[in-house]
C-alpha cells in the first residue's frame, strides 16, 4: 500500500515525464511558445476533461472517442478563463496530440 505522499510523488514525476516529451514533439518554431507552467497547466486541465468525459461515457465504456480539435478549443477557452494566455487552438493541438501520443506509449 502507498502513501498519499508517495501517490503524489509519483504523479509529480509522471506530469514531469509528459512535460518533457511533449516538449521533445511540439515542432521547432513552438519550442518556444509554451512555457513548462503552461504545459504543466494544460496537463491538469486535459486530466479533469478527460474524467469528465469518462464519467460521462455510457455504460462506462473504457475507451472514449477524443475529438483533438474540441479538446484544444476547450483547453484554450480554460487558459485565458483562468488567466493563463491566449492560445491558438493550432498551437494547442500539438500539445493535446503529444499528450496522447505519451498516454499511449507509457501505458502499453
Amino acid at each position: 500500500m502507498t502513501t498519499f505522499e508517495e501517490d503524489l510523488l509519483r504523479d509529480a514525476e509522471d506530469d514531469a515525464r509528459t512535460v518533457e516529451f511533449i516538449k521533445s514533439s511540439l515542432p521547432q518554431d513552438l519550442k518556444d511558445h509554451f512555457t513548462d507552467d503552461d504545459l504543466y497547466y494544460f496537463i491538469d486541465v486535459l486530466a479533469e476533461y478527460y474524467a469528465d468525459l469518462a464519467e460521462k461515457s455510457p455504460d462506462g465504456a473504457v475507451e472514449v472517442e477524443i475529438d483533438v480539435e474540441k479538446v484544444a478549443a476547450h483547453l484554450c477557452a480554460e487558459a485565458k478563463k483562468d488567466g493563463i494566455g491566449n492560445f491558438s487552438p493550432e498551437d494547442v493541438r500539438w500539445v493535446v496530440d503529444a499528450e496522447l501520443d505519451y498516454g499511449e506509449q507509457c501505458c502499453k
